[in-house]
């Protein structure tokens, strides 16, 4: 590979020479480039390793604080190497946000990640140093904040000290901390410009919940999901807010998601906080953006079609007090534990995934959509619920596919072998799809066909 190696150094130059590079600059990288081939050598890396290195200084040339980083820090400069070595994702993630380099100057403080709680504790204290009324500081610094901790996330997932599991249990913490910084500091701008909604005081809960579906609500978050919301309140008081700027108390809490939606997605130097997707509220996209949980129930108990009570199975309160906690959970059981045909039901399965596969191509190969895939998988699990829930409450307790299959045998729906190999097939599907995500060029492994093939026999038993 000595002429591609050559080829890519040959062609970094001439980049930097069309550059503002200045004296300084030129001085570090003549330095670094030795360093950069020799830990390249002894992490025997290819010249895509080095093609993805290079294209990390390149967004840094011009910097010279970012080159001395890493020509004072040998050990940052290492971690470079083997995350660029270990992850395609990893190194354009490090390009496009180069503030993560500080990151890697300790190695030790990298592959830490916090315990579940933690989240919520540091992020409240970094914010705690950002004054309350300048929001875009607000908005750099969570992206900052996500950015880092989802870096330490992945390196200790390509190195192994986090199992897949965990992998989406850290970056579902990550987000539930973020989703509830968001909301209080939303809510403490509303309140400040509109007043608190009628008959709240500022002891008083918000009477506002956050739930959460899909990836998110069933703990099985990947690195570039993008959040499936839906936003309650029970707010009972049609008067004003009770600030100068009154509005209607219910117009207030729109106000509030717009603020939170906004907060999440305006485009800033740090790029997006998530990319959010609110189309499974009552109404979808011509529904209100936060609405009564009293409305809410009787969209899901009147109107809504079996593929959102499908979509409901995987959905729980990710922000919001035990008050809103107990009504929705009261309402997702009712939900969930009605009687249905189970003709009708299989149908209408059936007829919705048809629909994805039409929509993502029949031969799709990609893990999530393929036949025996992860959508597959997540079908069957939504059918067992839908179909059996009235006669086994366990079936709809969680909302993970991991322990709803286990209720399903326990329930005696599926034989323990099967529940086994669902599980043990879901696991592998989804860790193929995360390292896809962290390294495009992983090859599917050939296992996952025995894996797919699990799936299909079961989706058989229970559709054919």
């Amino acid at each position: 590979e000595a002429v591609q190696l050559l080829e890519h150094l040959k062609q970094f130059k001439q980049d930097c020479q069309k550059r503002s590079v200045g004296p300084r600059g030129r001085e570090l990288l003549e330095k670094l480039i030795p360093f950069l081939l020799h830990q390249l050598a002894k992490q025997q890396g290819s010249a895509v390793v080095l093609q993805r290195v290079l294209g990390v200084f390149r967004q840094i040339v011009s910097r010279t604080a970012y080159l001395e980083l890493l020509s004072e820090n040998p050990p940052a400069l290492q971690q470079l190497v083997m995350l660029c070595h270990k992850s395609g994702w990893l190194a354009e993630y490090l390009a496009r946000y180069p503030l993560l380099l500080d990151e890697l100057i300790d190695p030790a403080q990298l592959y830490q990640v916090p315990d579940s709680t933690d989240y919520s504790d540091k992020l409240r204290q970094v914010m705690l140093r950002v004054p309350t009324d300048d929001l875009e500081l607000q908005m750099e610094v969570l992206r900052q904040f996500k950015q880092a901790q989802q870096l330490r996330i992945a390196a200790a997932d390509i190195t192994g000290i986090l199992p897949l599991m965990k992998v989406s249990d850290h970056l579902t913490f990550l987000a539930e901390a973020i989703i509830a910084a968001v909301v209080e500091l939303s809510w403490q701008q509303m309140a400040e410009k509109y007043g608190l909604p009628a008959g709240l005081k500022p002891e008083d809960a918000k009477a506002f919940g956050v739930l959460a579906y899909g990836k998110l609500g069933g703990l099985e978050l990947g690195y570039g999901s993008d959040l499936d919301l839906v936003f309650v309140h029970q707010c009972d008081n049609l008067a004003p807010t009770q600030g100068d700027k009154a509005i209607d108390s219910r117009q207030f809490y729109i106000k509030l998601v717009q603020r939170i939606v906004h907060m999440f997605t305006t485009r800033t130097p740090s790029g997006v906080l998530y990319e959010i997707d609110t189309r499974l509220r009552p109404a979808g996209n011509s529904g209100l953006l936060a609405v009564h949980i009293d409305t809410y129930a009787e969209y899901l108990e009147k109107d809504a079609w079996t593929w959102e009570h499908q979509a409901l199975v995987r959905s729980r309160l990710v922000y919001g007090d035990d008050k809103i906690a107990g009504r929705f959970n009261q309402i997702r059981n009712e939900v969930l534990a009605k009687p249905r045909d189970l003709a009708v039901l299989k149908t209408e399965v059936t007829e919705m995934r048809q629909k994805l596969r039409q929509h993502h191509g029949e031969q799709s190969t990609e893990v999530k959509h393929a036949s025996g895939g992860i959508v597959d998988l997540e079908f069957i699990s939504q059918y067992l619920v839908l179909a059996y829930g009235h006669q086994h409450a366990d079936l709809y307790f969680y909302s993970d596919n991991i322990r709803i299959l286990d209720a399903a045998a326990a329930a005696g729906l599926l034989q323990l072998e099967q529940t086994q190999a669902l599980q043990q097939a879901y696991q592998q599907l989804r860790d193929v799809s995360h390292r896809q995500t962290l390294d495009p060029a992983t090859e599917t492994a050939q296992q996952l066909e025995q894996a797919m093939e699990q799936v299909r026999q079961v989706w058989e038993q229970l559709f054919d």
